[in-house]
């Protein structure tokens, strides 16, 4: 029985391993069948390889805050509507490429959320990409100096959501705002992207306003199928 354990391990098959491991405390390794034992093996190996790969997902995604979905409260009052949190939980936007926009004044839970909604979509499965939006355009300063600008819009697309924390936080520069229609126009209509934002979308025009005609494009590609959470309230800080 040592054997079998051993072997399983030098054959890198650690769930089934420590399925094994588990029968054989047990004791179960000479009472259960073969048919049994087999699929208990391989749902151990399948369980350990999706649990290893959801914990790479969240630790690539450099969430702000470590938050799931469950934790966040339905709250009318907050703009936080249950039947919203139920359509999220479904990540059919993702599966469809639709943004979500989320807005308020400071403290009232924008990452939170960001991240809860990010959090459940590693769960289920994505690629997710947390960003601060000037630590973004940072990175994709230092790309275009290191000529690797074309490799970081790549891998960019390549997330199932990306999400945009803190926009409109400071006025883009012209090639800031093309930037970003470079990042909007890659994952329009086939990958999902998140804005959370102090500014009111109504706003938003202005922090782009350095190119007009890439920010109408930018708005039109993100407003018309967005899902909004339009949050209000007191600061959730000043109760901490």
């Amino acid at each position: 029985m040592e054997k079998i354990l051993s072997d399983l391990k030098a054959m890198r098959l650690p769930g089934m391993a420590r399925t094994w491991q588990n029968l054989m405390e047990a004791h179960r390794t000479d009472s259960i069948s073969l048919t049994d034992g087999i699929r208990l093996l391989i749902q151990g190996e399948n369980d350990m390889r999706m649990s290893n790969r959801t914990h790479r997902l969240i630790k690539n995604a450099h969430f702000r805050y470590t938050v799931t979905l469950g934790e966040i409260r339905a709250d009318s009052a907050r703009g936080i509507e249950q039947s919203l949190l139920n359509e999220v939980a479904t990540c059919d936007y993702i599966n469809h490429g639709y943004p979500i926009i989320i807005t308020g004044p400071t403290g009232t839970g924008k990452s939170w959320l960001a991240s809860a909604l990010g959090h459940h979509a590693c769960l289920c499965g994505y690629k997710v990409r947390y960003y601060n939006v000037m630590k973004l355009f940072e990175d994709l300063t230092m790309a275009r100096i290191e000529s690797r600008l074309p490799k970081l819009f790549e891998r960019l697309s390549q997330f199932d959501l990306l999400i945009l924390d803190d926009f409109g936080i400071k006025k883009l520069s012209a090639e800031q705002v093309l930037d970003l229609m470079e990042i909007i126009e890659d994952r329009h209509g086939s990958k999902s992207t998140i804005f959370a934002s102090q500014l009111p979308v109504a706003n938003w025009f202005e922090t782009l306003d350095s190119n007009a005609s890439a920010a109408d494009a930018i708005l039109d590609r993100v407003i018309n199928t967005a899902t909004r959470f339009t949050l209000k309230g007191d600061s959730l800080r000043r109760k901490h």
